[in-house]
């Protein structure tokens, strides 16, 4: 393995293409001829400083707890043996201070007293007696010196995390301050000439540089110091000074982007300058393009740029080297058993790691799949958990039984309601809504399209579906679908609201676009949704009424999930036209040509009316306030909102 990094403009290859759990064992190999890593810093910490930190060695126990026989009830401290006798009829008599004490809780017991009657079974005559009407048992109602912790006894074992608990039985075993390791330090250094810091507005062109803070914010959460460093452009002299820099002061070095094969990656070729490296490339995907290596003494990383791969590659292999650097294993998430509502196509060759919402459905979770693209920031933002499709296997069949390895509590997914169909930008604010007003209920929707939704409801995949596919025969919207997709399921449709849908066209109309017939010319591409959306069928409908043939349009077989996604591409210029919202165009800023009303509502079935989550957001569905903000959006009515519009598979 030789990389040549004497010319800047030379191309990088990938050295080798290996399975996950090769690549980590390599590291490790690597790893163990290193003489001084991983680091053994400790240092003394003052409890109140500790939290979050790990032990570094066994803390024993300096002082007992209670150091002293403490008195457990408000009441007298006697002596057992002075109380023999005592009952309701035949009461005995103590003299205060001589043959009874009195002494409050976690008080020290005066000498030659073992027990304590509580005050509630004293009787006090005011003349320096009281009244007793039971004896007492040695040793009652009084905590024995080390009750809790005796002196010498192990507090907290070697490699613990301090939470607030440990540091409450390290004050009370007598400790002020405890041994921890010092955090590893992980330098992150983004790359990229497109990048510009936050809080700059990026020009076309540019790219805000929000992985470092995102990878950064990871590596303090698995219990690391952050060294970020500053933007570097794409040039391989100015990567290897930085990289040379970081290896100064951090344990771990991760260099972000540049780690792929392309005309400007130098991620491979720096760490091969500075020291070796053994890995490029790992069957894992998002996040193929991996550089592993070290130098100096120490792992050197480069891990890719679009933000999912990033994030994925650096938990699996950064943040092992951190736990190792703390002397702990990394603990293991929660998994549960779900169901997959979609196909799961994955590349033979790789392990693929699918962000997935959750919710339980009836008896069942349901694991339904979120955006696959690597550049996605907002799938790791919704993700409840991940899917693992094993390289080599022929993917996840719909309907198929998954294991998801959950990122958040597992009570999440009893108080989710799962929507899956049609998209809706104002779906994102009836979400927001749920979790503000009825927390910890929410709504987890996925974009199948109304079609796929009514196939979920089908299937016992979700709680409900977004739907608007209309009968081109009767011109009624959901009903005639819904009765054919579900017969004789009891149903109710809610509406939601009235949409106005049209073509989506950039700003100014540079193109000229007046109606559906310009679609057909060749200077105009259009994109589409994917089959089975409500909007797709309503524009095959259109056409068929207008006699236009649908293989004529560029970008006919052009597919996006949802009207934000249609709208980007005409802002964007990677299209002239979409069918889509007004909602859509309004939140874009493009143009909008208004072809028609439609009606979107939200499929249920019955069994599913009075669910906590999806009795709380229809809850909200019939509050005006909600109606108000959804049509401010523009491009709704929102007057029949939370409706009932019927009641399908009973008497119908």
């Amino acid at each position: 393995m030789t990389l040549n990094p004497s010319s800047s403009d030379q191309r990088a290859v990938y050295l080798t293409d290996v399975p996950l759990a090769t690549a980590r064992e390599r590291l490790q190999t690597a790893l163990a001829e290193l003489r001084d890593w991983p680091p053994r810093r400790t240092l003394r910490l003052p409890l109140d400083q500790a939290l979050g930190h790990v032990t570094a060695a066994p803390v024993w126990a300096a002082l007992s707890s209670p150091h002293f026989p403490a008195a457990a009830m408000d009441g007298v401290a006697v002596t057992a043996a002075g109380t023999v006798g005592a009952a309701e009829t035949s009461p005995r008599r103590l003299k205060l201070d001589t043959q009874a004490i009195w002494i409050d809780t976690g008080d020290a017991m005066p000498p030659n007293t073992d027990a304590v009657i509580m005050i509630e079974d004293i009787h006090d005559h005011g003349d320096g007696t009281i009244e007793i009407t039971a004896a007492a048992a040695p040793w009652q109602y009084v905590r024995p010196m080390g009750e809790d912790i005796v002196a010498s006894e192990l507090v907290l074992p070697q490699g613990r995390r301090l939470e607030p608990r440990d540091l409450g039985a390290l004050a009370a075993a007598g400790h002020a301050a405890v041994e921890v390791v010092a955090l590893p330090r992980v330098a992150v250094i983004p790359t990229g000439s497109e990048l510009v810091p936050v809080g700059q507005t990026p020009r076309p062109g540019e790219l805000i540089e929000f992985n470092g803070l995102m990878l950064g914010a990871l590596a303090e959460t698995w219990g690391a110091e952050t060294l970020r460093g500053d933007i570097v452009a794409d040039d391989f002299h100015a990567i290897r000074a930085a990289t040379a820099a970081a290896l100064e002061s951090a344990d771990i070095v991760v260099i972000n982007a540049g780690s792929s094969a392309g005309r400007e990656d130098y991620s491979a070729r720096v760490i091969a300058d500075l020291g070796r490296v053994f890995v490029h490339g790992v069957a894992v995907r998002p996040g193929h393009p991996v550089v592993l290596g070290v130098a100096r003494g120490k792992p050197v990383l480069g891990i890719p740029g679009y933000p999912v791969s990033a994030a994925l590659t650096f938990e699996l292999f950064v943040r092992p080297l951190i736990e190792q650097c703390l002397g702990r294993p990394a603990p293991k998430r929660r998994t549960v058993k779900a169901v997959a509502p979609r196909q799961l196509v994955s590349h033979a060759g790789d392990d693929e790691f699918i962000r997935v919402r959750v919710g339980r459905v009836g008896n069942r979770v349901v694991a339904a799949p979120l955006e696959r693209a690597a550049g996605v920031i907002m799938s790791l933002v919704r993700a409840d958990g991940l899917v693992t499709v094993p390289r080599f296997s022929e993917g996840i069949a719909a309907g198929s039984d998954v294991d998801v390895e959950l990122l958040g509590e597992t009570e999440a997914i009893e108080h989710t309601a799962v929507a899956i169909g049609s998209h809706d930008p104002a779906l994102d604010l009836l979400a927001s809504e749920v979790s503000r007003r009825s927390p910890p209920m929410r709504l987890a929707s996925t974009n199948a399209g109304s079609y796929g939704g009514l196939v979920a409801l089908r299937r016992g995949e979700a709680h409900l579906a977004g739907c608007h596919l209309l009968d081109p025969a009767t011109g009624v919207y959901n009903e005639t679908d819904v009765r054919r997709v579900l017969p004789g399921r009891p149903v109710t449709l809610i509406h939601f609201a009235q949409r106005e849908q049209g073509l989506i066209i950039p700003r100014g109309n540079p193109r000229g676009i007046g109606a559906l017939q310009d679609l057909v010319r060749p200077d105009i591409r259009f994109v589409n949704r994917q089959r089975g959306a409500g909007t797709r069928m309503l524009l095959d409908h259109l056409l068929a009424k207008e006699g236009i043939d649908s293989s004529a349009i560029e970008g006919y077989d052009r597919e996006q999930y949802t009207h934000l996604a249609v709208a980007a591409d005409v802002d964007s210029g990677m299209a002239d036209a979409a069918l889509g919202i007004r909602a859509a165009a309004r939140a874009l800023s493009t143009d909008f040509i208004p072809v028609g009303l439609e009606r979107y509502d939200l499929v249920i079935p019955n069994e599913h009316l009075d669910h906590p989550p999806v009795a709380a957001l229809l809850a909200i569905l019939r509050d005006p306030a909600f109606a108000e903000a959804v049509h401010a959006m523009g491009g709704y009515a929102t007057e029949r909102m939370g409706e009932v519009i019927a009641e399908l598979g009973g008497k119908d």
